[in-house]
């Protein structure tokens, strides 16, 4: 399997590049990225690029992909609408459009999250937006997914860039095996969504809309089926 990720260098896209690279079903990564990380491994190949609103120029490069993980996000925070519709609207259905376009119905995987407003009419801003956009994904030409994960717990190193959330979750990680247990159609891990995108791409699933106990219901399906 082909796969071209997007967000390999934030918290929850590290860790599904992680799992890819775990995973012997993955053959290849294309990881779109603004600036180069550094990766180097014999199954990755970095696609650097500043437009991230406009890919029909990278066609060439999107062609014989059998799945897209999609992994960018900002928060919501300190932005309009507009300003938040553009960073996250915008440039996933960019990407997803252009996709659609080489690839029709390759399985698109699109982190969304818990809470997203599927009519995009209540009162929270990202919500709406978050809806609009799924909705968008829904209607193109692909095998899409949207993926709605509640809180994540960060495993294999992995930490977040920005401050505030590293202090969140220094302080939320020695509760994580509680939530676990009290709330677990609420809590997940980064490793979980990554094996849930695969196994969504290997053998897709019975619902398009994926909540905590569908992303968790797969990464441990994933497991009993063998894979590392």
């Amino acid at each position: 399997m082909k796969v071209i990720l997007f967000g390999a260098t934030g918290m929850v896209g590290a860790g599904v590049l992680r799992e890819c690279l775990r995973d012997d079903r993955v053959q290849s990564v294309l990881s779109v990225q603004r600036s180069s990380s550094g990766t180097m491994h014999p199954r990755v190949r970095e696609l650097v690029r500043g437009d991230f609103h406009d890919f029909r120029d990278a066609r060439t490069d999107f062609v014989g992909a059998d799945a897209c993980f999609f992994c960018l996000g900002v928060t919501a925070v300190g932005k309009t609408e507009a300003e938040y519709s553009r960073l996250t609207y915008d440039i996933t259905l960019a990407a997803a459009t252009a996709l659609s376009e080489v690839n029709p119905r390759m399985t698109f995987c699109y982190v969304s999250g818990q809470g997203t407003d599927s009519t995009e009419r209540g009162r929270s801003m990202w919500a709406r937006v978050k809806g609009r956009t799924e909705n968008a994904l829904l209607r193109l030409p692909l095998e899409a997914y949207v993926l709605r994960p509640g809180y994540i717990q960060p495993l294999g190193g992995i930490v977040s860039k920005t401050r505030v959330y590293r202090v969140f979750y220094q302080v939320m990680g020695p509760l994580y095996p509680l939530l676990r247990r009290l709330t677990p159609n609420l809590v997940t891990t980064n490793e979980a969504v990554g094996r849930a995108m695969i196994e969504l791409a290997v053998g897709g699933y019975q619902k398009r809309v994926i909540e905590v106990r569908d992303i968790n219901a797969l990464a441990a399906r994933e497991r009993r089926e063998g894979s590392p």
